[in-house]
């Protein structure tokens, strides 16, 4: 870092009202978890302040472009980057219900929303908003809107354990929301000396899509053999939007089904595979490895005129042709990988982790971010109170491989650190954070 810490406490400054809204966290919050009748109410809040180098968040012509779009790719010439402070607050409270039913039937409901910053998350998408059946011998039954394995399970305890939540869990090709969903979970079996939990999820999209019909399918596997925990899933999906955000909600090809007959179908699927592992009371490693398919998504204009509407493309071969199509989307693969440690002293927790996600491997002549790959590391710690509350630090750096469009595996050109590859290949941060568990 260019500045002393001592900025975090300039007075009037960015970084010091971030610094007084974790305090104001820590010492306001009192409550713990609420049960009543049937009812629970639980969840968190978070605080954080971060400064960071080598930030161009105003650098693209079009600011809040998609990535996937050729005029996104302009920068304004000559715009000034530099260490920027920057804040975040995020919440999320759950409100479950649970009824016996008798003879071993269970009856359950959970309502779930993240507000970021004083707004909702994701506009128009609950995190849940879902009902389930269960029984100790058939397992459970869950329908409604909830939240994907691959995302969540990444994300929490994964990511978060070690400072990579969203440049592990919010990458590659999953997606992370799901609106119009059913999940099945088999009751645990003995397997390998170990308990064994499977599960599979099937969504059909929203409703209006008759050619493109959108479809999506997780399978899940936990195994779980003392201090060893084994998370494997397997996403495909077709015809949802093109992104490779993995906390994307699943929905159509374009918020419009009367775009159906405009356009060709796509798809995207993702395998992954995420162990933890307690070597004694101290010490914590993890891993995931992460494989990522994109079938392309050809671009074309879905409204016409003075200010046209354009389909959510991928990959796409600007200004070329392919079996007669204009602007074409080639498939495209990539590989992730992510390592964590932690190190337990008491109440204090130190953690390390690295994230590094791949070049692409196509057939597309255009440049689109497949010669690109980036490594994420990341140190912190952390101190646990026994009242729920956590206070933490960080730091860490992030190194691309070239100059040029951000990684196919990231969601846009600043994503997650807000270092633009397109103006520098490196950049580091330092910040502080407060989370409060009810």
């Amino acid at each position: 870092m260019d500045h002393h810490s001592s900025l975090f406490f300039r007075a009037g400054s960015k970084a010091a009202r971030g610094v007084l809204l974790i305090a104001g966290l820590v010492t306001s919050a009192a409550s713990q978890a609420v049960d009543f009748g049937p009812f629970s109410l639980n969840g968190f809040a978070k605080a954080e302040v971060q400064q960071g180098s080598n930030q161009c968040v105003d650098c693209q012509r079009f600011p809040g472009e998609e990535r996937q779009r050729i005029w996104a790719d302009e920068l304004v010439i000559g715009k000034p980057y530099g260490t920027r402070t920057t804040t975040v607050t995020l919440a999320q409270p759950y409100l479950g219900v649970k009824f016996d039913l008798g003879r071993g039937f269970k009856l359950a409901g959970l309502i779930s929303q993240r507000w970021r910053d004083g707004k909702i998350d994701i506009d128009g998408w609950w995190y849940d908003k879902n009902i389930a059946v269960s029984h100790e011998e058939y397992g459970s039954l869950r329908v409604g809107s909830m939240t994907t394995r691959a995302w969540s399970i990444a994300d929490y305890p994964y990511g978060t354990n070690v400072g990579v939540a969203d440049p592990w869990g919010s990458s590659g090709a999953g997606y992370g929301l799901l609106g119009h969903a059913a999940r099945y979970t088999f009751r645990p079996i003995d397997f390998l000396d170990g308990d064994l939990v499977l599960e599979g999820t099937y969504d059909s999209g929203p409703p209006g899509w008759k050619v493109n019909k959108p479809q999506f399918v997780e399978l899940y596997a936990q195994y779980v053999r003392g201090d060893l925990v084994v998370d494997a899933m397997y996403q495909d999906s077709r015809n949802g939007q093109p992104v490779a955000w993995g906390h994307a909600p699943f929905a159509g090809l374009t918020p419009f089904p009367a775009d159906d007959s405009k356009l060709g179908g796509s798809g995207q699927s993702m395998a992954m595979v995420m162990a933890r592992y307690q070597v004694n009371a101290k010490i914590e490693v993890s891993g995931g490895l992460r494989r990522n398919r994109w079938s392309g998504a050809y671009a074309i204009i879905t409204v016409p005129g003075v200010s046209a509407q354009w389909n959510s493309m991928f990959n796409v071969d600007w200004n070329g042709k392919l079996n007669g199509v204009a602007n074409p989307g080639y498939p495209v693969t990539t590989t992730d990988l992510m390592l964590g440690l932690r190190y337990r002293m008491g109440a204090w927790t130190a953690s390390t982790a690295m994230v590094y996600l791949s070049k692409g491997d196509t057939s597309n002549p255009s440049e689109r971010g497949q010669s690109n790959a980036v490594a994420i590391n990341t140190v912190g710690l952390n101190y646990a109170f026994p009242s729920g509350f956590q206070l933490y630090g960080m730091a860490g750096l992030v190194n691309y491989a070239r100059i040029g469009l951000a990684p196919m595996s990231m969601p846009s050109n600043i994503a997650f650190t807000n270092v633009d590859p397109r103006v520098t290949k490196s950049g580091n941060w330092f910040g502080l954070g407060a989370v409060y568990a009810f």
